[in-house]
């Protein structure tokens, strides 16, 4: 096992430690997966514990809305422990809270297990990343933070629809089998991980650049971006049931080139975010995401012209995230850490509110409304950064 470690270390050495790398990505990738997956199993168990589909739903919401809160929060009460110990305790309420959902007899307790897998997906996110950094060698710490950022990737591209076909059997299976990937994430980390200390940031230290208004807004257009995307993207198994016919494989097919389209945007927003200004990535990526979205209704016809839009909309959902970090980095830079993990949480608070709005529009109304109504949240987020736009000093 590794020695004890501390960030003034960090670059004992020139090679890149691959193998933690791994181990903290595999983290990621679990929680990444299991913050998508519901999407993709959602009428199945939605019958299975006996509630509407627009109730179902809610566990996504619940579980993104509890990641948002709890990030910070368990943060600042864990930042005194070494990294290395809060990723394995995150890691074990994971585990616990993914096999509580997979072995819940109704939904009250299959909610209850989504807030405790939340507040373990929180620590993971927190510690995995504060961890990449503090391994990599100096000069190398933006190709860590990549490695590790993969996991997440890689779960959207092939966690998610993974996880939708084993669901087509069982939706419970998909919930074991994140949790299985959960532990072997720990085993990895409590084999090859070092203890990793690092100073102490208060709660109020973590909210401290929320006294801007400019931080607020910035952290609005994320909220915003993800919220448009999740009001569609939680109900996208009925949204496109004519498409796929009601046929899981089918849908499974369609999440993995959605994945894909993540996968190609989030190289494109990069590339973009270092030729011209983010702002510029940030607004283009919002008003493509915004057409995209619009046209949800054209898209629910057949496979092929499915298929195409979902390579497209993934495409355009993607681009706004990257240079939106930057953004924020641009802003403050010396409150980036900060300022990161704040706009991690705005991303599941983006995610939960698009939850909570797709749920209430499937209720009231139909799904054909859920692609014009997200369209309309993208296209606040991108009048927001226009407004910005305008005003001195804008990254």
């Amino acid at each position: 096992m590794s020695t004890p470690i501390g960030l003034p270390t960090r670059a004992a050495t020139r090679r890149m430690p691959h193998r933690q790398l791994l181990c903290l990505a595999l983290a990621t990738f679990a929680v990444g997966t299991d913050g998508f997956v519901i999407a993709g199993v959602l009428p199945q168990l939605a019958t299975d514990l006996d509630v509407r589909v627009s109730t179902a739903g809610q566990l996504v919401t619940t579980f993104a809305l509890a990641f948002a809160i709890s990030a910070p929060t368990f943060g600042a009460l864990t930042s005194r422990w070494d990294r290395r110990t809060a990723l394995l305790v995150g890691l074990a309420v994971f585990v616990l809270g993914n096999a509580a959902t997979a072995a819940g007899p109704n939904y009250e307790i299959v909610l209850g297990a989504r807030v405790v897998t939340a507040v373990g997906g929180g620590l993971i996110g927190a510690a995995a990343f504060s961890a990449a950094a503090a391994v990599a060698p100096e000069g190398r710490q933006g190709r860590s933070l990549a490695f590790v950022m993969g996991g997440l990737t890689l779960a959207i591209a092939i966690g998610l629809p993974a996880g939708t076909l084993i669901g087509s059997l069982d939706w419970r299976w998909t919930l074991w089998a994140v949790a299985g990937v959960g532990a072997l994430a720990a085993l990895g980390n409590w084999l090859w991980l070092p203890k990793i200390t690092q100073p102490a940031d208060s709660f109020t230290a973590r909210l401290a650049p929320l006294r801007d208004p400019r931080t607020v807004a910035l952290l609005a257009v994320t909220v915003l971006a993800l919220c448009g995307t999740h009001t569609l993207y939680t109900y996208i198994s009925p949204a496109l049931a004519d498409a796929t016919g009601g046929s899981l494989p089918a849908l499974t097919i369609l999440l993995l080139i959605w994945g894909i389209g993540n996968m190609v945007g989030n190289t494109l927003a990069g590339r973009l975010a270092d030729a011209y200004p983010p702002r510029r990535v940030v607004a283009g990526g919002l008003a493509a995401a915004t057409v995209a979205l619009a046209l949800t209704p054209l898209a629910d016809g057949t496979m092929a012209t499915a298929a195409v839009w979902m390579l497209f909309w993934g495409i355009c959902v993607s681009l706004p995230v990257v240079p939106q970090q930057s953004r924020l980095v641009t802003h403050a830079p010396t409150a980036a850490a900060v300022l990161l993990g704040l706009n991690s949480s705005a991303i599941y608070l983006g995610i939960s509110l698009g939850g909570a709005v797709g749920g209430l529009i499937d209720h009231d109304t139909t799904t054909s409304w859920l692609g014009p109504a997200a369209a309309a949240i993208s296209m606040t987020g991108l009048l927001l950064t226009l407004a910005l736009g305008r005003q001195r000093r804008a990254p």
